[in-house]
């Protein structure tokens, strides 16, 4: 038997697929990884689409999955098998005009960026951060400074201008 996504499942993704996915590129700076995290979420989102639905904000339920997985990323990162080659090589992305934005976020640990994007692109609340990521809203408060500090040591050095090799953070 197949499943089938409810009509209003399918409707959701086609409504909120190109946000959901520059929520999670501007979470991980890495096109290819943002479009694993949105495709995993809505896989999750699908199969409980119904329960999901009856809830008030089934975007932030899909916003929490892709916030969870990126953080959680480095387990799954401890899995990988290590090869002495790559098995092939990619193509250079055609330069973005937010590259900048993407290179000041990559200074930050996961934790300062995910709260950093959820503030400014997102424009949740504090509290809407806490519960996003299972903390007290002073741990995003204190989060939220320790980012802003960095960010702006950074735009002193001018160090973020420089190319980001993947795998670094």
């Amino acid at each position: 038997m197949r499943w089938a996504a409810p009509d209003q499942f399918a409707e959701f993704v086609r409504d909120r697929h190109a946000a959901l996915l520059q929520y999670a590129y501007l979470l991980s700076g890495d096109r290819h990884l943002a479009e694993d995290l949105v495709q995993d979420a809505l896989e999750r989102a699908g199969i409980a689409w119904r329960r999901i639905e009856r809830r008030d904000d089934p975007e932030g339920y899909l916003r929490r999955i892709i916030t969870n997985r990126y953080l959680n990323r480095v387990r799954a990162l401890r899995r990988e098998r290590l090869v002495s080659a790559a098995p092939e090589t990619g193509v250079a992305d055609a330069e973005r005009s937010d590259d900048s934005v993407i290179r000041l976020l990559g200074c930050l640990p996961r934790q300062q960026r995910a709260v950093m994007v959820m503030r400014y692109y997102l424009d949740l609340s504090e509290a809407q951060i806490a519960e996003t990521l299972g903390c007290s809203a002073g741990t995003v408060k204190s989060t939220a400074s320790r980012a802003l500090t960095r960010l702006r040591r950074e735009l002193a050095s001018d160090s973020y201008l420089l190319p980001v090799e993947k795998g670094a953070r």
